[in-house]
C-alpha cells in the first residue's frame, strides 16, 4: 500500500519559504546566549526571532532589545511571549528593510539560512555595530573564519576592521524542524582599533581584489599584473608564501602585510 500523502499547510510553505528552522533545546539556546555577551546596557536586535525562544533569555541580560519577526503566525506567538517583558519591542517587519540604530547596538539571531549573506551585508553596512552572533549553517560559518585553512574573499576585505570567529556549533537535531546540516555560531566583531587607518582601506581592499582576480590561479600571477614582480616575490618571500600560493590560503594578516609592503 503507497504510503498516504499528506497535504502541505500553510504553516509548512511559511517554513520552506522563510526557511524557518526553531530552536527546540535549551542547551543550544544557552551557547548563544553565551556567545553573544550581552550586557545589561546593551541594546540588541534580534533577527528572526520566532516564537520567541532566544528572545526571552537575551531580554534577560540586555538592556534594551527590538525583536524582528515577519511570520505573521510566529509573530502572534511571539507577542504572547514578550508581554511581559518591559525592554522588548516587537516589530512585525522585514530586518532587511529597517534603519540601523543611531545608538552602538548589536545583533543577534538564528537567521533564516537563505538570508545569511543578506543579513550578514547589513550588519558590515551598520555604522553603529559592535558585533553580531549569527546562527548560521555551520559550512557558511567555516568558511567565513578560516577553517580548513581557507579564508574567505569577503573575511579578507573586511578584517582591518571587524574580526570573524566561529563561537560554537549547533547539532542538526536541536532544532525543529530538524535541517539537513549542522548549524555554527557565527561571531562579527568591529574592532575597537583597525588594524589599518580607514584612509588605507580602499587601497587594501584593490589590492585584495585583485588578489583573488584569479588570473594565473595564484595570487603571485594576479599580483605581479599590478606590481612589478620583483617587489611581489620580495613581499611573498617576507610574509613567507610561495609564489603558486592562492588566494584563500593568504591569511587575512599576511594581506595586511601585502598592503604595507606593495602600496
Amino acid at each position: 500500500m503507497a504510503p498516504r500523502r499528506t497535504r502541505a499547510t500553510e504553516r509548512d510553505r511559511s517554513r520552506r519559504v522563510l526557511s524557518q528552522n526553531f530552536l527546540a533545546a535549551p542547551a543550544a539556546v544557552a551557547r548563544i546566549i553565551a556567545a553573544a555577551r550581552a550586557g545589561p546596557g546593551d541594546l540588541l536586535l534580534e533577527v528572526g526571532a520566532g516564537r520567541g525562544r532566544l528572545t526571552r533569555a537575551l531580554a534577560a541580560r540586555c538592556g534594551r532589545l527590538v525583536a524582528y519577526e515577519i511570520d505573521p503566525v510566529a509573530a502572534a506567538d511571539l507577542a504572547v511571549t514578550c508581554a511581559d517583558l518591559p525592554g522588548v519591542t516587537l516589530r512585525r517587519a522585514d530586518f532587511l528593510a529597517a534603519d540601523p540604530p543611531a545608538e552602538p547596538f548589536a545583533v543577534v539571531g538564528n537567521i533564516p539560512w537563505s538570508l545569511t549573506a543578506a543579513v550578514v551585508r547589513w550588519c558590515l553596512a551598520a555604522d553603529r555595530l559592535r558585533s553580531a552572533t549569527l546562527l548560521t549553517q555551520l559550512e557558511y560559518a567555516r568558511k567565513r573564519t578560516g577553517h580548513a585553512g581557507r579564508w574567505s574573499r569577503l573575511t579578507v576585505l573586511t578584517w582591518p576592521g571587524y574580526a570573524w570567529r566561529l563561537a560554537g556549533t549547533v547539532p542538526r537535531a536541536a532544532f525543529r524542524p530538524v535541517p539537513r546540516v549542522d548549524a555554527g555560531i557565527l561571531r562579527l566583531d568591529r574592532r575597537a582599533e583597525p588594524l589599518l587607518p580607514p584612509g588605507e582601506w580602499p587601497a587594501y581592499r584593490r589590492l585584495v581584489e585583485v588578489g583573488f582576480g584569479g588570473v594565473g590561479g595564484g595570487v603571485a600571477a594576479s599580483l605581479s599584473r599590478h606590481r612589478p614582480r620583483a617587489r611581489v616575490d620580495a613581499a611573498l618571500r617576507a610574509v613567507r608564501l610561495d609564489r603558486d600560493a592562492l588566494p584563500g590560503e593568504v591569511w587575512p594578516e599576511q594581506w595586511i602585510t601585502l598592503h604595507r609592503l606593495l602600496r
